[in-house]
């Protein structure tokens, strides 16, 4: 699939996917089917703060030198991968909390959003809302520097505005209401 993309005349990735394992890709997929549908280029990467922290670290030190403007992050169980990558960048970090655990998401929610001081992460919700979400918001932020971006996400919102529409219209009919 060709994706049209904002921001750069190269192509290359404004955001950057990190996950800890490839297990976390298809929750992740949809942060990147939302992006396609923005026309944003981005990156996927794995890497874990724990098994691969050289890694780590080298993805999250050279992001903003290779272009990137926003890091979507999917966090499991304590969440590190998110909260690590947020200490080696100044660029914004939204964290997908997984739901991985016996705790189900819980814990990587709670983790996201009690970074200390100094160290912000943005947390969306558990698992598949919170992926399509964190799309959402690094359009939103590049948004702000990026006319193209900001009418994509106006027509996104239009459109779930009409969607909404249509299922009041529908269920109107279906309870005899006009």
């Amino acid at each position: 699939m060709e994706k049209a993309t904002a921001g750069k005349a190269d192509g290359s990735p404004l955001v950057g996917i990190v996950m800890g394992s490839d297990t976390d890709l298809p929750v992740m997929s949809e942060s990147a089917k939302m992006l396609d549908k923005f026309g944003i280029a981005y990156e996927v990467e794995i890497t874990s703060a724990h098994r691969s922290p050289a890694r780590t670290h080298e993805y999250a030190s050279t992001a903003i030198a290779r272009g990137l403007k926003v890091m979507i992050v999917a966090a499991g169980g304590a969440a590190h991968l998110a909260g690590v990558v947020a200490a080696l960048t100044t660029l914004p970090v939204i964290a997908v909390p997984m739901a991985t655990t016996v705790l189900s998401g819980i814990d990587a929610l709670l983790s996201s959003v009690q970074m200390p001081a100094g160290v912000p992460v943005a947390a969306m919700a558990i698992d598949k809302p919170g992926a399509i979400n964190a799309a959402i918001y690094a359009a939103e932020i590049l948004a702000t520097s990026d006319a193209a971006v900001a009418r994509r996400l106006d027509e996104y919102k239009e459109e779930l505005a009409r969607s909404v529409a249509e299922k009041s219209a529908r269920v109107r009919l279906q309870y005899g209401k006009k």
